[in-house]
C-alpha cells in the first residue's frame, strides 16, 4: 500500500512585483497554512518523504507541513522539477520514488495538482484551491507501477 498527500502552495501575493518563482504568500496564505498544516498533522500519518517545488510559494508552504508533522530535515526534498503546471514532470517524481516510502508528500502548483488528482484519485476535484490537501491511497507496492487509487480525503482552508 502506498499513499500520496498532494497539497497546493498556499494563496500567493501579487502586490510585489517578482518573478513568478518568487512570489511570496499573502497574509490569507499565511493564515491557511498554520490551520491545514495542523489539521492534518493531527488527522494523518506522518509522510515517510516530503518533495516540494522550489518556488518561494510552494517551499513556504511545505516548510510549515514539515515543522507541523516534525519531519527530519533528511525526508525534506526541495526540486525545481515540482515547478511543474502540466503534471508530467511530477508524476514522473512520484514514479521514480523510492519503494521504501509509503507515505510521499507533495507541495506544488496547479493546474497539475488538479490533474493528477482527477487522474490518480477516483473523485473528481474541479478545482484544487490553495492549501488545498489530498490523499489518494494505492494498492501497489512499487511507485513505479503507480495506477488509479481511492481519494480518501480532501482538506480545504474553507472547510475548516
Amino acid at each position: 500500500m502506498k499513499t500520496l498527500y498532494l497539497t497546493r502552495h498556499a494563496k500567493s501575493s501579487w502586490e510585489e512585483e517578482v518573478i513568478d518563482h518568487q512570489r511570496p504568500l499573502s497574509k490569507k496564505g499565511e493564515k491557511d497554512i498554520i490551520k491545514v498544516s495542523k489539521y492534518v498533522a493531527s488527522n494523518f500519518k506522518k509522510p515517510d518523504l516530503i518533495i516540494s517545488s522550489d518556488a518561494n510559494r510552494a517551499l513556504t508552504t511545505a516548510l510549515q507541513f514539515k515543522k507541523a508533522f516534525n519531519v527530519q530535515e533528511n525526508r525534506f526534498i526541495k526540486n525545481h522539477d515540482m515547478y511543474d503546471f502540466s503534471g508530467a514532470n511530477v508524476l514522473q517524481i512520484i514514479q521514480n520514488c523510492s519503494n521504501d516510502v509509503d507515505i510521499l508528500m507533495l507541495f506544488g502548483h496547479n493546474h497539475a495538482f488538479t490533474v493528477i488528482a482527477n487522474k490518480l484519485g477516483d473523485k473528481y476535484i474541479d478545482n484544487l484551491p490553495t492549501c488545498g490537501f489530498v490523499k489518494i491511497d494505492f494498492d501497489i507496492k512499487s511507485w513505479h507501477s503507480l495506477t488509479k487509487g481511492k481519494t480518501i480525503a480532501t482538506v480545504f482552508p474553507k472547510d475548516l
